[in-house]
């Protein structure tokens, strides 16, 4: 079947094809599906990550549908076809918290009239969405796979008390100060990306870059892909910034640059895009589409919302729970990814999840996994669901 996909210049994918729905917690919200011929299928939600849609699971979905699953992905919050949120920089961004997109997704679920998730899977920034959803609702997505981010948990709860007030513990990672000045102490200076992200001319930075919009996409998707034959990532031994600069640019980036700059140097040949299957230059046309009518900004929230301090009082609810259900890990052999937070990874594996299943890297891939090996991701994930069963 040739269903139609609402992206602009998307050709039909067999089996595949467009939804919306009203009412997704304020949200009109676009979602593709596959295996929705015949009812009564257990429900797969796949959650894609930045700069991605649910576009970016068209080469997984056909095979999940036809190992008997109904596959959902949804455009998230703040992009692609699903409208209802705002762009503009200086409002609120409590909407794009993590446990406000969670209730995105249980909204999603109760419409589609499922109580309970087979697996939600989850790409990115989609990674910890999906850690989160098993994490606070057990009862419903019932195990979880997490791809090229580690989810570490949530942040401790206070405990200290000094004066008769309870004091936070010390910032750590990303969120501590001392990392950023590091960073600038450097010769050169750098900064760390997602600092970037949260800065208010990013988005018109990749959005309005001098080499265009299909050119900057082109040249993100290559360097972080397993066709950039200089990523070999290995673990960091710790946050020291002098350690964390190990990170290719595009993580820790040059301090006067930009991320369209940053792409820019890596830029592929016309040789190496014509080699490359995974990515043709019509499909990343409806990457080149949809974020030149949505922009950036959507996405970029959800970064602000990493270094907000509101977000890690709203997380601390959940202090001292991990993920119960039955879990695993899945990334590139090449991707970064797994590395960019040191210990991130272990934490996840021997901390987080109390059900852990084991972690996959899958040769030939880099930070786009379902999208440059999509065949043996999907074997990962039904070996992963069948011996559940």
């Amino acid at each position: 079947m040739n269903q139609p996909i609402a992206y602009k210049t998307a050709s039909p994918i067999t089996g595949i094809r467009s939804q919306f729905v009203q009412g997704i917690n304020g949200l009109h919200m676009h979602y593709l599906e596959a295996g929705f011929e015949s009812p009564g299928r257990p429900l797969l939600l796949l959650l894609h990550g930045f700069p991605e849609l649910a576009y970016s699971w068209r080469k997984v979905m056909p095979a999940l549908a036809a190992a008997g699953y109904h596959v959902v992905a949804p455009d998230q919050r703040g992009y692609g076809l699903t409208t209802g949120w705002s762009d503009d920089y200086d409002e609120d961004i409590e909407p794009f918290r993590p446990l406000n997109m969670v209730r995105d997704v249980l909204a999603l679920v109760a419409t589609l009239e499922y109580s309970e998730v087979a697996g939600v899977i989850g790409h990115d920034f989609g990674s910890p969405m999906a850690g989160l959803c098993a994490l606070s609702r057990p009862d419903i997505f019932r195990s979880v796979v997490m791809m090229s981010a580690p989810f570490a948990g949530v942040p401790e709860y206070p405990t200290e008390v000094r004066d008769g007030v309870i004091t936070p513990p010390p910032a750590k990672g990303l969120a501590n100060p001392d990392l950023h000045t590091g960073f600038a102490a450097l010769n050169p200076q750098r900064k760390h990306y997602q600092v970037y992200y949260t800065t208010q001319p990013a988005n018109q930075d990749m959005l309005n870059c001098p080499q265009g919009l299909h050119d900057f996409l082109r040249a993100y998707y290559h360097v972080k892909s397993a066709d950039w034959i200089r990523n070999k990532p290995h673990p960091l031994a710790n946050w020291e910034p002098v350690v964390m600069a190990e990170l290719p640019n595009y993580y820790v980036m040059q301090a006067d640059e930009t991320m369209a700059e940053t792409a820019a140097a890596e830029m592929p040949n016309d040789q190496e895009i014509a080699n490359n299957t995974w990515l043709t230059d019509i499909e990343l046309g409806v990457y080149t589409a949809t974020y030149g009518d949505s922009g950036f900004q959507g996405g970029l929230q959800s970064y602000r919302c990493t270094m907000d301090s509101a977000t890690a009082a709203d997380l601390r609810l959940f202090a001292g729970r991990g993920i119960e259900v039955p879990a695993s890990f899945m990334s590139g052999a090449s991707d970064w990814g797994p590395q960019q937070m040191p210990g991130a990874l272990t934490q996840l594996e021997t901390v987080v999840c109390s059900d852990y299943k084991g972690t996959v890297q899958i040769d030939g891939a880099g930070h786009w996994v379902q999208q440059e090996q999509p065949e043996a991701v999907v074997k990962h994930i039904l070996a992963f669901l069948t011996s559940l069963s």
